[in-house]
């Protein structure tokens, strides 16, 4: 077929005298001429992603072989570097597939994903495991001090030996089959977990007729109901869903207790209905799949093989750090579960606290306690406005220009697109998506369209950067308005995109974020220091209406605030990471009935009851699908970092010191994974972190 091509090529060029190459009908088989070779959305329908993924498999089928069968001895070129640069037709199908199906996906695109996981898994597997390619690695990896290679490159070796072996390049036949089974079989288990995830949080629906049913809730979140009733052929209705921006509010400020029950019940109960969506099964299967795959990789369970490559290194470790927090925490847990029940107490309730509670008496202590709450901040967070803070904040640190493109094909309408400069130079692009729908799923991410890094000829290739949320959407009249958390969710995802952004590698797979779990949230989290800093908040936080700064007594008031409900915040998270550990320290298959091991769990820990767990086992995606099996805990080991890290600003008396800045970019943003990810921390602050400056940060410690 690739000859018919050339030859047909060729005739063209005879015929016509200039020179013409023949477009394909699948936009993936040609180049892409849209501004910065950004993916031609307009033109990519579902029904060429199995076609493209078929060629790709294949492209990169035959470039391995070319390096298998080259008869040179192996270097680092013609075997590492040609094994890095291969399959970039399937980095792009793949990239493309990932984001749109994350992001906006639909029947045909979750089919196809149900048909490409096995045949993906099949391709790495056949990558992986072929042994020939392998002893070509390894003779260079056993090679590396005799080659004069640079820090980068000694980095690119060391991780593809050892992800190599990590993969089971080193098993016997027999035991290569039986990984290949367990692999295959994973990537449909993770495919079905999110589809049964997104289907059981778009089915449920609270559909309130009644007007006195929505006693205690904000005019806003009226109406912002009423919109998706009507959206929904529901006039004269008011529709919740739990999709968390719309659940939240709910929760917070109806007075209804049976309906708060009812819609918290529908949350913490997804994928455990019994139905033809329950995840209980699928959970156990692949809790059970991770064990039998690490044992034969050599491992005693799937927590020593997921860690061996993280800054914690081993579950042990991963125990102790989580403890320490969990014992500091617990007690202000149960503080803040006790004012709640004296209110309640107070206003002759007679019930004890329950989960489902937990957000209203809250956000009644807060208003009493420092006469704040959402609502009186929310004209102030602009959604618009909140981006133009979070750019101001990368232009002072970071000299990053943006600027709105709407020329560039862009998946949904809601997305909005900028081109990022510095000293009018382009860098890359940034695509930003925020309100939730149906074919999205929950949460907030970031990713690329494509990473940065620099062609086999050493040409830079830019980034094309996608943050994903799912914030306030906008109402009516009313623009989208954030809450102080969706704010904070904003500027953490736009970390996430300075860390590709600002990337300085060579090699496609240490660049961005391609760093270990519990360092990748570093420079998301640090970001989040910024949002309310008064120098910040002058500059974004200005009324929707009046276009009034944010008043002074209001930041003060949101400073005090800092600090509250720490307890329960930080009691939900580590319930959720401790769950993670124990299902993944498991060191034997086991026979699991979910509800009773995470009962089990949570008992062991001493977890109150009015405090579910952050994500239980049939929605926790990032445990069960998204990649964070055995590193849910990253994001409070990440968060030791980033409240050390801020430190090296504060101390200077300038949040916007450039010298720190520009050392927290040499050493932290541009690398990427090209170093260990230690050295570079250590790099930029001097010193490895503790977990006071956390504790401290969290409100769990005093200053000594």
């Amino acid at each position: 077929m690739k000859k018919l091509f050339l030859v047909l090529a060729a005739g063209i060029f005879l015929i016509t005298g200039c020179k013409k190459e023949m477009k394909s009908d699948n936009p993936f088989l040609n180049e892409w001429d849209t501004p910065f070779e950004v993916p031609p959305f307009d033109q990519i329908k579902a029904a060429h992603f199995m076609p493209a993924y078929l060629k790709a498999f294949e492209e990169q089928k035959n470039e391995i072989r070319e390096i298998i069968n080259n008869p040179k001895k192996p270097t680092f070129d013609n075997t590492i570097k040609a094994l890095e640069y291969s399959g970039q037709l399937l980095t792009k199908v793949s990239r493309v597939f990932g984001s749109l199906n994350s992001a906006n996906t639909n029947d045909s695109l979750q089919a196809i994903n149900m048909e490409v996981a096995p045949l993906s898994s099949k391709h790495r597997d056949d990558i992986s495991l072929n042994d020939s390619l392998f002893q070509r690695i390894k003779s260079v990896y056993e090679n590396m001090d005799k080659l004069n290679l640079t820090e980068e490159e000694e980095k690119v070796l060391d991780d593809t030996y050892k992800s190599f072996v990590r993969s089971g390049a080193a098993l016997s036949p027999e035991d290569k089959d039986k990984l290949r089974k367990i692999n295959g079989e994973l990537s449909l288990l993770t495919v079905k977990f999110g589809q049964n995830l997104l289907a059981e949080t778009n089915d449920f629906k609270l559909i309130i007729d009644k007007k006195e049913d929505l006693d205690g809730l904000p005019e806003g979140v009226i109406a912002q109901s009423a919109a998706m009733a009507k959206g929904m052929g529901l006039d004269g209705k008011w529709v919740f869903t739990i999709q968390y921006p719309i659940m939240e509010p709910f929760l917070k400020y109806s007075t209804k207790r049976d309906l708060r029950e009812k819609l918290f019940t529908a949350y913490f109960m997804k994928g455990d209905n019994d139905n033809s969506r329950d995840n209980k099964e699928i959970c156990s299967r692949i809790v059970n799949l991770r064990v039998e795959r690490s044992k034969l990789l050599g491992y005693d369970s799937y927590a020593d093989f997921a860690l061996e490559r993280n800054m914690a290194k081993t579950p042990g470790r991963v125990f102790d750090f989580l403890g320490e927090i969990w014992d500091a925490a617990l007690p202000v847990a149960k503080a803040e579960a006790a004012a709640q029940q004296e209110i309640i107490n107070r206003e002759g309730g007679k019930f004890k606290l329950a989960p489902w509670d937990w957000w209203y008496y809250t956000e009644k202590i807060k208003k009493e306690k420092y006469d704040l709450d959402d609502e009186s901040t929310r004209p102030y967070f602009k959604l618009d406005n909140v981006i133009e803070g979070m750019f101001y904040v990368a232009n002072r640190l970071y000299r990053l220009d943006f600027s709105v493109r709407n020329d560039i094909p862009k998946y949904h309408p809601d997305v909005k697109t900028f081109e990022v400069k510095r000293d009018g130079k382009h860098v890359g692009i940034l695509m930003i998506d925020n309100y939730p729908r149906q074919s999205k799923r929950g949460g907030a991410w970031c990713g690329a369209y494509r990473g940065q890094s620099r062609d086999i000829k050493g040409k830079m290739i830019t980034p094309v950067v996608t943050m994903v949320t799912n914030s306030t959407p906008p109402t009516g009249d009313k623009p989208s308005l954030l809450t102080a958390y969706e704010a904070e969710t904003l500027f953490h995802e736009f970390g996430h995109a300075l860390h590709q952004l600002l990337s300085n590698s060579t090699y496609p797979g240490v660049s961005g974020t391609s760093v270990p779990r519990d360092f990748v949230e570093l420079p998301s989290q640090i970001m989040e220091h910024w949002v309310f800093e008064p120098e910040v908040l002058k500059v974004y936080a200005k009324h929707y209406q009046t276009g009034e700064v944010i008043p002074a007594d209001l930041v003060e008031k949101l400073d005090k605030a800092g600090k509250f409900n720490t307890g329960f915040e930080t009691v939900e998270f580590l319930a959720a990471a401790l769950l993670d550990m124990e299902y993944h320290s498991l060191k034997e298959p086991a026979t699991l009935d979910i509800r009773e091991y995470e009962k089990q769990v949570l008992d062991k820990y001493g977890l109150i009851p009015e405090i579910k767990p952050r994500y239980r086992t049939t929605y926790f995606n990032h445990s069960m699908s998204g990649g964070y099996a055995a590193g849910y805990y990253s994001y409070y080991w990440s968060e030791m970092l980033d409240a050390d890290a801020f430190q090296a600003f504060k101390e200077t008396g300038d949040i916007f010191n450039r010298e720190v800045a520009s050392k927290f970019e040499n050493e932290i943003l541009s690398k990427g994974g090209t170093r260990d990810p230690v050295k570079m921390y250590v790099a930029f602050r001097g010193k490895e972190p503790g977990i006071d400056a956390l504790l401290i940060n969290r409100g769990l410690k005093t200053v000594q």
